[in-house]
């Protein structure tokens, strides 16, 4: 009888976690135990005691570029040098939101907005939560505007229930597939996990 791959991931936040457990499913496996979800900074705090479980079993790192570094490649040098094995650290470009924005068509019709308004190269834009928050602005639905975008006079950047619509879409609507022909960073994502699945079932391993 073979097992399934079960990979643990850590996240920064509450929609990061719904985005990793939507691409350890994508890529064949079963989503284990979620850690994390306090923020980046507590995350890079712990990223070494995660790098040492992944010696031992597959674990999914996922952390925001934001505007940290130019491109991934010298965050991941900074964060993690030598990865563990069985460590799969991804960096969405600039935010895990971008990946949700390359599924432009499932956005559009989440959000209700005109499809030709979510930018077509969402790995360029600098802040892809503020521009999900500006497209919930002109959505047709109130109860989206409600929900995604900040109250006047609030102070926050985004709505009371931003993080809750999220997950309801990468949960039900969000295609990673088709989100990876307009994101690269997210298609790399999903071939390393997919690799590492792949590489934990020759070795029977779960």
């Amino acid at each position: 009888m073979a097992y399934p791959v079960v990979i643990h991931a850590a996240v920064e936040g509450l929609v990061d976690e719904a985005v990793a457990r939507r691409l350890v499913e994508a890529a064949g496996a079963s989503a284990g135990d979620a850690h994390g979800r306090n923020g980046k900074a507590w995350l890079h705090q712990k990223l070494r005691a995660y790098n040492e479980a992944a010696r031992h079993g597959p674990w999914l790192i996922l952390v925001d570029l934001d505007q940290d570094a130019e491109c991934a490649p010298p965050l991941r040098r900074q964060w993690l040098p030598n990865a563990a094995p069985r460590m799969c650290f991804r960096i969405a470009v600039h935010a895990v939101e971008a990946w949700l924005m390359a599924d432009a068509e499932s956005l559009a019709s989440f959000l209700r907005v005109p499809a030709a308004r979510i930018p077509a190269d969402p790995e360029r834009i600098l802040n892809p939560k503020e521009e999900v928050v500006k497209l919930a602005r002109q959505s047709r639905l109130a109860a989206i505007r409600e929900d995604m975008v900040p109250r006047e006079g609030s102070g926050r950047p985004i709505g009371p229930a931003y993080a809750s619509r999220l997950i309801e879409f990468v949960s039900h609507r969000w295609r990673p597939e088709v989100a990876a022909k307009r994101s690269e960073s997210l298609k790399r994502a999903i071939e390393r996990l997919t690799e590492l699945v792949c590489r934990m079932r020759e070795e029977g391993l779960s």
